[in-house]
């Protein structure tokens, strides 16, 4: 169905952000530290027309005969839920925010997307993306980009309840072409670091699982929790103070759990930044290494792969991949590999072929391309 068969006239506007891929850095976001991630050639679309009260009402094309509706004036968390909380969301988080809706207006909105929804390429700031972007210039709240992307965080964190960090919002708002955003999450500073896949004849190949994740449950909020008790144990504001060296010491103060939660965050902090140094000094044919261990760091200290993850990255490597890892929030979603361009279709057609010997489920194997943030398209 279209916009106009739900709602019965056209849109004014049409806003979308990307999806996003972390090259590197998991789970360091929350822990204060530093993340590569880039937004993707896949997005999602907020087609949008205002209305004359202070409704809001919601409809996407995963589930078009549902419209929810709610008032601006009863904007909570207690008032949302489901996937349209990632919308609402949006709106109560600007107002906690500080942001004046007092003569905002209601509005119609629309959803349609290609990010693979469950595969760790963040589906849903991609839509917070795209909404806050859309509900900033037409609402005239004056923010920029950063201040969207602490928006998008505010509203996954307390509306929608999943303890995410800002990477997801950062890497949907601030993306450009061809290129990693770096991101000191404490700080916001970013820098633009150029991957050059095109130059070097390599691209980006996403194994989605299809074993899908939550992170509003189960595992990471667990995870979440392991580093904020390693940090107040190593007495430290967050873990991106704890260096390498200071990780014997660190072993001796924690149980054997929590330091390996803690290992992989200090070294995960640590790849980046060589990540981001070989990638300006040497170019993305010699990041392999760099991408593998952070796959193995989160497979044993961090414990979030799961056997597919496992089977697409080691089965990458075995057939020519320039480096793999597990990418996302862990328990499921994708794989990626850095693979030359001749290679692409072997190395997707021995990965399809593991899974169906191991019995797993058929993955969905294809490239991306690092892509323009959220944007306004009509």
């Amino acid at each position: 169905m279209t916009f106009q068969q739900v709602f019965g006239h056209e849109p004014t506007v049409r806003y979308s952000a990307p999806g996003r891929v972390n090259l590197i850095g998991e789970h360091t976001d929350y822990n204060e530290g530093y993340v590569l991630p880039f937004a993707i050639d896949r997005r999602t679309t907020a087609s949008i027309a205002p209305r004359a009260d202070r409704l809001l009402r919601v409809a996407s094309a995963f589930d078009p005969e549902t419209v929810v509706s709610l008032s601006l004036d009863e904007l909570s968390p207690d008032a949302m839920d489901g996937w349209s909380a990632y919308v609402f969301g949006i709106a109560w988080a600007l107002q906690e925010q500080g942001a004046d809706l007092s003569r905002a207006t209601g509005l119609d909105i629309y959803i349609e997307s290609d990010v693979p929804v469950g595969a760790g390429l963040s589906s849903s700031a991609a839509i917070e993306c795209g909404v806050a972007l859309a509900f900033n210039d037409l609402w005239e709240l004056g923010l920029d980009r950063k201040q969207l992307a602490r928006v998008g965080q505010y509203s996954e964190n307390h509306a929608v309840g999943a303890p995410t960090g800002i990477m997801d919002q950062s890497a949907s708002l601030l993306g450009e072409q061809d290129a990693v955003v770096f991101l000191d999450c404490r700080t916001l500073d970013t820098a633009v670091v150029d991957m050059a896949l095109q130059a070097e004849g390599l691209e980006v190949l996403v194994v989605d699982t299809r074993v899908e994740h939550a992170h509003a449950t189960g595992g990471y909020a667990a995870r979440r929790a392991s580093c904020e008790k390693g940090a107040q144990v190593l007495g430290v504001e967050a873990l991106r103070d704890v260096a390498v060296d200071d990780l014997p010491r660190a072993q001796e103060l924690l149980d054997d759990e929590t330091f390996r939660r803690v290992r992989h965050i200090v070294t995960e902090d640590q790849r980046v930044l060589d990540t981001v140094r070989t990638l300006r000094e040497q170019g993305a044919r010699a990041i392999g290494d760099l991408l593998v261990a952070s796959h193995e760091s989160m497979r044993d200290d961090f414990e979030i792969s799961v056997p597919e993850l496992d089977l697409a990255v080691a089965t990458a490597m075995a057939n020519g991949a320039v480096g793999a890892r597990m990418t996302g929030g862990g328990f499921g979603g994708s794989a990626i590999a850095v693979v030359d361009r001749e290679a692409r279709e072997t190395i997707a057609t021995a990965v399809t072929a593991a899974f169906s010997d191991a019995g797993f489920r058929e993955p969905t194997v294809f490239t991306v391309h690092a892509a323009q943030g959220a944007r306004r398209d009509s």
